[in-house]
C-alpha cells in the first residue's frame, strides 16, 4: 500500500533525477545533430608532424564529448577559416591572425582557450632568422634579398612582420627583393637552411621553445653534408612586439551545452590527459587560459592596417 511517506520519497527522487534526466536529454539532442565532430588545425608544421601532434587531443575530446572527434589537417590557413564558415569544422585551432581574419570576414566563432607557455604568458613573438654565418645583422642588411614567409594568414609568418616592420619604417615588399610563402613554419626554416631564402619568418616563444628548437630536436634541420644544424647556426635579426597566442575556437551556433562541454574538456585537458596536452608543445606549455574576442582586438586592428597598406601599394 502506498502511504504518505512513500509518495513523498518518490517525489523527492523524481526531483533529484530531473536535472540529470534533462541534461542527458539535452546531450542526446545535440548528439543526434552532431554524431561526429571535426577538429581543424592550421598547418603550422608539415602534415605528418601535425597528425602526430594533434591525434592524442582528438582521442581525448572523443572521450570527453562522447562522440567521435576527427582531425582535419588543413592544406593552408584559409581552409580552416572556410571550413568553419561552411560549418564543416566545429572546433578549430587558429593562429591569432587567421582567427582575426575569420572574424573580419564574418565567420561566427567563439574563442575558447589558448596555450600558456613555459614563459608564464599566453603569447609569443614573430622573428626573422638568418643563418649565423651570413653577413646579415639587421633588416637593412637584407635589402634586395629573399624572405621565406609562411602563409598569408600566418601571424608570425606574415602579418606581424609586415605590421611591425612597417611601424619601424620598413616595407617588406620594398626591403626584400623576393618574398614567397613556404606553406608552413617548418618549410620556411628549411628554405633558409637549404639556401633557397636568405631569411625566414617564424614564431618564437623563448630561447628554449620555438619552431626552430622543435625542428632541431626532431633532427629536421641539416647542413648540406647531412650533419645536424644547431641553434647557434641561426641568428635573429628582427623580433616583433608581444602577440597573443592563437585560440581554440568553436562555432557560435553550436548548442550551448555542447559548447560548455567542449570548453570544459579543454580546461580539464592539462590535468586529465597530460600526455595529450604535452604533445601539443613537446611538453613546453604550462596550461590553457580562457580567452574572449576582446583578447584578439589588437590582432584584428593589425590585419586591418595591413589590408589598408596593401590597398595603397
Amino acid at each position: 500500500m502506498l502511504n504518505r511517506r512513500t509518495l513523498v520519497g518518490a517525489a523527492l527522487l523524481a526531483l533529484a533525477a530531473g536535472p540529470a534526466l534533462a541534461q542527458n536529454s539535452s546531450a542526446q539532442d545535440w548528439k543526434a545533430k552532431y554524431p561526429e565532430l571535426t577538429l581543424g588545425v592550421i598547418p603550422a608544421e608539415n602534415a605528418s608532424g601535425t597528425v602526430d601532434r594533434w591525434t592524442p587531443l582528438t582521442a581525448c575530446l572523443t572521450k570527453a564529448l562522447g562522440v567521435p572527434v576527427k582531425l582535419r589537417v588543413a592544406n593552408d590557413y584559409a581552409a580552416v577559416i572556410e571550413g568553419q564558415r561552411a560549418g564543416n569544422i566545429q572546433i578549430a585551432f587558429y593562429g591569432p591572425a587567421s582567427f582575426a581574419r575569420a572574424v573580419i570576414t564574418g565567420v561566427k566563432i567563439e574563442p575558447v582557450v589558448n596555450q600558456k607557455h613555459e614563459t608564464g604568458v599566453s603569447g609569443y613573438y614573430s622573428v626573422i632568422y638568418v643563418k649565423a654565418d651570413s653577413p646579415y645583422k639587421t633588416i637593412e642588411d637584407l635589402k634586395g634579398k629573399s624572405l621565406a614567409l609562411v602563409d598569408p594568414n600566418s601571424t608570425s609568418g606574415n602579418q606581424a612582420p609586415r605590421f611591425f616592420l612597417h611601424k619601424a619604417g620598413h616595407d617588406v615588399d620594398k626591403v626584400f627583393g623576393k618574398t614567397f610563402y613556404a606553406g608552413s613554419h617548418e618549410n620556411a626554416v628549411l628554405a633558409l637552411a637549404q639556401g633557397t631564402a636568405d631569411a625566414a619568418a617564424n614564431f618564437w616563444n623563448s630561447d628554449t621553445d620555438s619552431n626552430l628548437t622543435r625542428m632541431l630536436t626532431k633532427g629536421m634541420v641539416k647542413n648540406a653534408d647531412g650533419t645536424p644544424m644547431k641553434q647557434s647556426d641561426f641568428r635573429i635579426v628582427f623580433k616583433s612586439e608581444f602577440l597573443p597566442e592563437g585560440p581554440f575556437a568553436v562555432l557560435a551556433n553550436l548548442p550551448d551545452d555542447l559548447k560548455t562541454t567542449i570548453r570544459q574538456a579543454f580546461v580539464d585537458l592539462p590535468t586529465k590527459d597530460k600526455a595529450a596536452f604535452d604533445k601539443l608543445s613537446d611538453g613546453k606549455d604550462l596550461d590553457l587560459t580562457p580567452v574572449t574576442l576582446k583578447d584578439y582586438q589588437p590582432i584584428i586592428e593589425m590585419l586591418r592596417h595591413n589590408d589598408e597598406q596593401r590597398k595603397r601599394s
